[in-house]
This record gives structure tokens, C-alpha cells and sequence, in this order.
């Protein structure tokens, strides 16, 4: 299973935690963790999949494996900017979004224009023409985020 962690490339201390928990508890389910490859909620995630034995990709929007977070073991380099973020969720079977600014937007629009599930913590809520769009699958913790995202995950 590859779950797409998303979120913000730089984050306070408790929105790191979060992100931790979620890439341990991946590793601890055989979860392969995709992300941008990059600091903040994606180098928090990895560093917990790695704490907890698990596997580790990043999708980086440069051209050097260098700017990849030290918790990186795939390291796949695109040259395409905040572009790579189709990348990194289309890689995925399902998506958690933890916090997150506009490149998590961006994410979460892709994932769900692509039919890929979008599990939520402390992320985005949607709405059009002041009506809340429900296709943000919200979770409270972090091991609530990869219950949800696994039993979602598309085949």
C-alpha cells in the first residue's frame, strides 16, 4: 500500500508531532510513506516511518537527490517544481493531508479531481457556493488518519 503524506514544508512542533505519528504508524501497517521529499510535515512523517522501520519515498521538485530530507530512501527527482505535487499524490492509494498551506491545496484538489481518498488532520475543509463539500474524510488522531486512509485506499 503507498499512502501520500501532505502538508506543510515547514511546520511548528506539534503539527511535526502529528505528522511523526501518522509516518510511524504507516511503517508499523507495511504503509510505503510518498511525500515531496522535503522538510516540515514531510520530513517529520519520514522520520517516523523510519523510526518504525518503514519505507520512505520523495517525489523532490528540483533536480538534485540532495534536497531531500535526511529520511528519505526513494529519492526520485522531477525538475517540476510545485508541479510535482501530482506526482506525489497520483503515486499514491490514498492521501493524508496534515495541516497545510496552499501546496497542500493543491494536493488535496489533485488527489480528488484523480478519485484518490483524502484523509484529513487539522487540514483544509472545503466549501462551494457557501455549501460544505464533505470529500475531505476528516480523522482526529494520527492513527485514526491511517486507519481511515488505508481502509479507503484505491486498489
Amino acid at each position: 500500500m503507498f499512502v501520500a503524506v501532505v502538508g506543510d514544508g515547514r511546520c511548528s512542533a506539534d503539527v511535526a508531532a502529528l505528522a511523526e505519528a501518522v509516518g510511524r504508524e504507516l511503517a508499523r501497517r507495511d504503509a510505503v510513506l510518498v511525500c515531496g521529499g522535503l522538510g516540515g510535515v514531510m520530513e517529520a512523517a519520514c522520520r517516523g516511518a523510519k523510526a518504525a522501520g518503514g519505507l520512505t519515498v520523495g517525489i523532490l521538485p528540483g533536480t538534485s537527490r540532495r534536497d531531500a530530507n535526511p529520511y528519505v530512501d526513494v529519492r526520485v527527482v522531477t525538475g517540476m517544481g510545485e508541479a510535482r505535487n501530482v506526482l506525489v499524490v497520483q503515486s499514491a492509494q490514498a492521501v493524508i493531508a496534515i495541516s497545510g498551506e496552499y501546496g497542500t491545496l493543491s494536493e488535496i484538489a489533485h488527489a480528488l479531481k484523480l478519485g484518490i481518498p483524502v484523509v484529513g488532520l487539522n487540514t483544509w475543509e472545503l466549501a462551494k457556493g457557501g455549501q460544505e463539500r464533505q470529500a475531505i474524510v476528516h480523522a482526529g488522531t494520527p492513527q485514526e488518519a491511517v486507519e481511515k486512509a488505508l481502509a479507503l485506499a484505491i486498489p
